[in-house]
């Protein structure tokens, strides 16, 4: 039985390995020269004016979770739709459902103004 679980094992010393000699050898033959410029902020060619660290509104982080959200809809929905044929009346109630709980988010979202983007 635990002949087994051998593959496992080497399995996660190889997981563990390969990234620590991938890194090592690019910190070994990495260049070394450091500059001042090298070492600059570099955005668009030109030099920052006023802070580089901005905080952003958590409403674009929202935003961008709910279209996450949608479109991982998509992956669920496609395979589906591809089957329909084989799955029946079952599977129609469920997809149904799945849809009814993304559509109740979508309009929670958007009474609590998420999709404002101002």
């Amino acid at each position: 039985m635990l002949s087994n679980y051998a593959f496992i094992g080497i399995f996660v010393i190889v997981a563990i390995l390969v990234p620590i000699i991938v890194l090592g050898m690019a910190y070994l033959i990495r260049p070394k020269r450091p500059h001042p410029i090298k070492q600059s902020i570099y955005e668009c060619g030109l030099e920052t004016i006023g802070e580089t660290w901005v905080r952003f509104r958590v409403q674009y982080y929202i935003f961008a979770l709910i279209f996450v959200i949608f479109d991982i809809e998509i992956v669920f929905l496609y395979p589906w739709a591809v089957a329909y044929q084989q799955l029946g009346l079952f599977a129609l109630i469920e997809m149904f459902i799945f849809l009814t709980i993304l559509l109740a988010g979508l309009f929670y979202a958007w009474r609590k103004g998420v999709l404002e983007w101002v």
